[in-house]
């Protein structure tokens, strides 16, 4: 039976995130309790904001060990996507550690607005059960300043200046930089792939 949590790390975005999920008939629960986030079938890790704050929080609730010792499918959106990887140079802040990244902040350059945010196409690199049914026409809406490069495990990318990952995958981890909850048919599509895994 399909149970899918939302990690509850303090991330803004998460109401929006449970009723995307809700749309799609799916009722995620809301937790930060380990044992839950570990007998769920599907586990999602939402946030928006700075990276040291959100890995604090998670440390906080004890949750770090929890979240890099999970086999299940695990996504993480937005700044949760950003979480997973290795360190980020928001305050030099360590990260999970389950992607093999350093998160980088857009370079400024003339004409180039950071935060990227809006609409943006998005490029799918690689053959993933992730990406399915994505095509090089869709968008999705993002809100960031700090971005994972691309690389082994970009999955589908957008351009800001430069070449950027947009979702990623390392093993059972999964990210998407964009909000699939504002992201209209896009980001359903997505998600439902997602849930699928």
């Amino acid at each position: 039976m399909k149970r899918v949590v939302l990690v509850d790390a303090g991330g803004t975005n998460i109401g929006s995130v449970r009723y995307a999920l809700q749309r799609l008939g799916t009722d995620a629960e809301l937790t930060s309790d380990a044992a839950r986030i570990r007998a769920a079938s599907h586990v999602i890790l939402p946030g928006v904001g700075a990276a040291a704050p959100g890995m604090r929080r998670l440390h906080d609730a004890g949750l770090v060990e929890v979240l890099r010792g999970l086999t299940q499918p695990v996504l993480g959106v937005c700044l949760g996507m950003q979480l997973l990887c290795e360190r980020s140079e928001e305050s030099d802040t360590e990260c999970l550690g389950l992607v093999p990244s350093t998160v980088r902040r857009f370079v400024d350059r003339p004409g180039l607005r950071v935060p990227h945010m809006g609409w943006n196409r998005l490029h799918r690199d690689v053959d993933h059960p992730l990406t399915n049914g994505l095509d090089d026409a869709d968008t999705a809406y993002f809100v960031h300043s700090y971005a994972v490069p691309a690389g082994d495990y970009t999955l589908a990318s957008s351009e800001h200046g430069e070449r950027f990952s947009a979702v990623i995958a390392a093993g059972n981890f999964m990210g998407m930089q964009f909000h699939p909850e504002r992201s209209a048919g896009v980001g359903a599509r997505l998600l439902r792939n997602f849930l699928s895994l």
